[in-house]
């Protein structure tokens, strides 16, 4: 037979305390829950009809029902967690975690071991716990780089306008080139993924040669126009710019480039934009490619194709290349531009 849940009768001081619990918004969401649910006893509910309409499971309803009912208010709080206490104070974590942040002399920062012997008193599983508490990680880096372009502002600010609202009847290409796209073969197969088993690429390797790619992401629609060279100067540059306005033939076309490249930077690119003026550039901020979102493209496409691809020839490297991009065009969407404009909080 089922035990009957307890009857909860509240008195005047203990519903007030239970109706502050769930008004104050800096109440903790498991207290105002526990809180609801002895409210809701109180009110004649039965355990089923709890869990219902708090959509909670029912041994949670009975196990804070029957915790009010047994020390009333003091039974919502946590009980005392069993095993042993924390052996280190504040202060020792505290100074765990300032050292780790001050490398030792002569080395580029400190191992666990070390710290923990430089410390003393403390074991290097404790100095682990106590780091990853505090997710700070000596082991880690990353690269970064600061643009000293003096129009970092307003270059990037153009740059994503044309993402953000593009002018009327205009075409906005994220264009850059990938070089020295090197075609690799393997004098022996792959052996493919199995359960319990990565690929397995041989580690010798024959070199075909390299190729370039020049590349053009048309940023709201998400197709990818390529073409592939053996060099990468300003006449191949030109030849792909001419062949992308004959593409768009009566569109104005807004290029997003790399201010860095020499391909932009050819007398004959700039008397051919002062004869097409249809056709626009816009630099992106030096050491800020990241902005140009072909280059997020080019990633997918070194993944996908270059990075663990077998070839046979430079040929085979740009049929590759090709039926990739057409394969991509074919389900391609844009990206997603996820930055609100919000500062960086630190």
């Amino acid at each position: 037979m089922a035990r009957k849940a307890p009857t909860i009768l509240l008195t005047v001081e203990e519903r007030k305390a239970i109706q502050s619990i769930i008004r104050k918004s800096s109440s903790e969401q498991r207290m105002v829950l526990r809180a609801k649910i002895v409210l809701l006893a109180s009110q004649g509910l039965r355990n089923d009809e709890i869990m219902k309409q708090l959509k909670v499971s029912k041994p949670v309803v009975i196990k804070w029902r029957s915790r009010f009912a047994q020390d009333r208010l003091k039974g919502l709080e946590d009980a005392p967690r069993p095993g042993k206490p924390r052996v280190y104070s504040p202060e020792v974590r505290i100074k765990v975690a300032a050292e780790a942040c001050n490398p030792p002399e002569g080395q580029t920062h400190w191992s666990t071991r070390d710290l923990a012997k430089h410390i003393g008193g403390i074991s290097h599983v404790a100095v682990h716990r106590i780091l990853s508490a505090e997710r700070i990680k000596p082991h880690l880096y990353k690269m970064w780089k600061d643009s000293s372009d003096p129009d970092f502002t307003s270059k990037m600010i153009e740059v994503v306008g044309l993402y953000m609202d593009p002018p009327e009847n205009a075409v906005v290409l994220s264009v850059d080139e990938k070089t020295a796209i090197q075609s690799l073969g393997r004098p022996k197969q792959n052996k493919p993924v199995r359960p319990g088993q990565v690929e397995k690429i041989n580690h010798e390797y024959i070199r075909y040669g390299t190729k370039s790619l020049i590349a053009a992401l048309a940023v709201h629609e998400g197709t990818v126009k390529g073409e592939c060279f053996d060099r990468h100067s300003h006449k191949e540059f030109l030849i792909f710019l001419k062949n992308l306005a004959r593409q768009y033939p009566d569109k104005e076309l807004h290029l997003i480039v790399d201010n860095l490249s020499p391909a932009y930077g050819g007398e004959k690119i700039r008397r051919w934009l002062q004869r097409h003026s249809r056709v626009q550039f816009h630099f992106t901020p030096t050491y800020a490619s990241w902005l140009n979102q072909i280059e997020l493209w080019f990633s997918i496409l070194a993944r996908k194709v270059i990075r663990r691809g077998v070839f046979t020839s430079k040929e085979d490297l740009v049929n590759k290349i090709m039926e990739f991009i057409k394969r991509y065009n074919r389900e391609a969407k844009p990206f997603r531009w996820t930055y609100t404009g919000d500062p960086l909080t630190i």
